[in-house]
């Protein structure tokens, strides 16, 4: 799987599950670059089939209905869709 890094401060394992033709999940790794946080993104539209499918199942895991933007903080807190408010929140901004 092709997945992207952002360096940044520590904030714990931060990962963003995205479409590259996604307006929300584009505005979303543009906040985080704002936040200055590290974290790990991957375009899910872009992985080929079988990885694709692994990746929605663990989307999915977290984010029953599998849409997108899906930030997945420290493998337990979830943040779906750009909610400005609450991801600079999580990340004390």
């Amino acid at each position: 799987m092709i997945v992207e890094h952002v360096n940044g401060k520590d904030k714990g394992n931060v990962m963003l599950y995205a479409l590259s033709t996604c307006q929300w999940c584009a505005k979303t790794k543009v906040l985080l670059g704002e936040l200055g946080v590290s974290f790990d993104y991957v375009f899910v539209d872009l992985l080929e089939s079988q990885e694709q499918d692994e990746t929605m199942d663990a989307i999915e895991r977290v984010n029953p209905k599998g849409s997108f933007p899906t930030l997945v903080i420290n493998g337990t807190r979830c943040i779906v869709g750009f909610r400005e408010q609450e991801i600079r929140e999580a990340f004390g901004g």
